[in-house]
């Protein structure tokens, strides 16, 4: 019997994930959400205090900012694209940032982020912009709800997501652009809410954001749910006093995904171990029979369980290491 490397078969599978998403791409990226021509957003001051007339102006020059957007995807003959901004122009929607361009960069707020006792910032996956929007935004509502009042939920697409067939989706490449932008936004918001508990939530490729990005951060809870990896090979290499929590769905298709990391010589294709394995040591929560896009699902038992680690009751929330 011929000698096989141990891990050889995950890393053949990486490599051949990562040669057909190169021939899907092109295919599938000829109508990119990219496209949408949008203005150059105003340029605000950094964000230093959370009382309720800051915000109210923060807010009000967002709401000019994509009504200005608006008017251009009308232009650009766009209908969809223009009826998602002018659903975010509503009176009851609050943004504490908005670029239009490249697909879309936006901060959400859902809840009183003055008077919020409790924070949570939730970092998206693959595929997110602001044609897929509704996805992001219908968590940070269910998320919102569940924790009730003295708390905010943030809903953080502050990076050019990959594309879930992507080479981009297997490499560290965009989380690597996403990290500056992510630091600069959590200390900004410690400055403005500096005694909240705040809590950092991952979903997908988010957590690769998160990970990259999790030294120094002043966050209580790093969150990894539905991950690929991190990029790291243990909890401790992420440098973070935040306590890091991981699960997974039993019927999440991520869990198929190689937990391998494949140094090519200009490019590093996977992201190492499995958040919800032992050897990782996170700690681990129940995220239930759900599948990738469940984990904030209202009434589902990911939800309760995050919401009971970003108000510090985590107790009940513990789950089996897989």
């Amino acid at each position: 019997m011929a000698f096989r490397p141990r891990g050889s078969r995950p890393r053949r599978t990486l490599l051949a994930a990562l040669v057909a998403a190169s021939v899907a791409v092109p295919v599938a990226g000829a109508a990119r959400p990219a496209a949408v021509p949008a203005p150059a957003p105003a340029l605000l001051a950094p964000m230093t205090a959370a009382t309720p007339a800051a915000l109210d102006e923060r807010y009000a020059v967002n709401r000019d900012g994509i009504r200005a957007a608006e008017q251009m995807a009308a232009d650009h003959g766009d209908r969809k694209r223009a009826a998602v901004l002018r659903a975010m122009t509503e009176p009851t929607r609050h943004f504490l940032t908005f670029d239009g361009r490249d697909g879309g960069r936006t901060t959400e707020v859902l809840g009183d982020l003055s008077r919020a006792e409790r924070i949570a910032v939730l970092v998206p996956g693959s595929d997110t912009n602001l044609d897929t929007y509704g996805r992001l935004r219908a968590g940070a509502v269910a998320l919102r709800q569940q924790l009730g009042d003295g708390s905010a939920v943030i809903a953080w697409l502050g990076y050019g997501t990959p594309g879930t067939v992507s080479p981009e989706a297997m490499t560290p490449g965009r989380a690597d652009e996403a990290v500056p932008h992510l630091r600069r936004f959590i200390v900004e918001l410690r400055a403005a809410k500096p005694t909240a508990r705040t809590s950092l939530l991952c979903h997908s490729y988010g957590s690769v954001v998160c990970a990259r990005g999790a030294s120094g951060l002043r966050v209580d809870d790093i969150v990894l749910y539905g991950s690929p990896g991190t990029g790291t090979d243990h909890v401790g290499r992420l440098h973070s006093r935040a306590t890091v929590w991981a699960g997974r769905g039993s019927d999440d298709w991520i869990a198929a995904v190689p937990h391998a990391r494949l140094r090519l010589p200009f490019v590093t294709v996977g992201f190492g171990t499995d958040p919800v394995t032992k050897e990782f040591g996170a700690r681990t929560f129940d995220a239930g029979t759900g599948g990738h896009s469940d984990y904030l699902k209202p009434g589902s038992v990911p939800l309760k369980n995050i919401a009971r680690i970003v108000s510090g009751q985590t107790r009940s929330v513990e789950g089996r290491h897989a």
